[in-house]
């Protein structure tokens, strides 16, 4: 298997915990990293293909309807968009 070299900075607080965590786990810190990169990568390609088959057969329609019954009140604080916020 052919390998890349990937320079990657860190700040000091999570290269240090990931040396913490590799030593733990017996193992490198090149090793610790590619296997967090592996896990970060099948966590997003299993959200994509979640939300891709939850949309399959969805239309424009299915969403105007999920609009029309959702609560008509004012968003919790926290959640309003920053340009409404700025108004």
């Amino acid at each position: 298997m052919n390998k890349a070299k990937i320079p990657v900075k860190l700040p000091p607080s999570l290269g240090n915990a990931a040396r913490k965590l590799a030593e733990e786990d017996g193992v490198s810190l090149d090793q610790w990293v590619s296997v967090a990169v592996a896990q970060k990568i099948s966590s997003v390609e299993t959200a994509e293909a979640f939300f891709k088959r939850r949309s399959q057969g969805a239309g424009q329609v299915d969403f105007l309807e999920i609009l029309r019954n959702a609560p008509d009140r004012r968003p919790d604080s926290g959640d309003e968009l920053a340009s409404a916020s700025a108004r």
